[in-house]
């Protein structure tokens, strides 16, 4: 693990519980935003095209089934 990591772990386990709190909430935000424009660099760049056209394939070859949220 890099020295930054290790620095990392080491002040992240010496916040309060409001702080670590904080913390989580701003990582989640933070970690959203990443996977977002990881997903829009994908898309654009074209990695995504092969998935969508073998997705559309298969439904329009009738076999896809529709996702039903499960009743809570």
């Amino acid at each position: 693990m890099s020295t930054a990591v290790l620095q990392l772990e080491e002040s992240v386990k010496k916040l309060s519980h409001k702080e670590f709190s904080e913390f989580q909430r701003w990582f989640a935000e933070y970690e959203a935003t990443k996977w977002d424009e990881e997903l829009e660099r994908d898309a654009t760049n074209g990695k995504l095209d092969r998935m969508a056209a073998s997705a559309l394939a298969e439904y329009h070859a009738g076999r896809f089934e529709e996702h039903r949220s499960p009743k809570a």
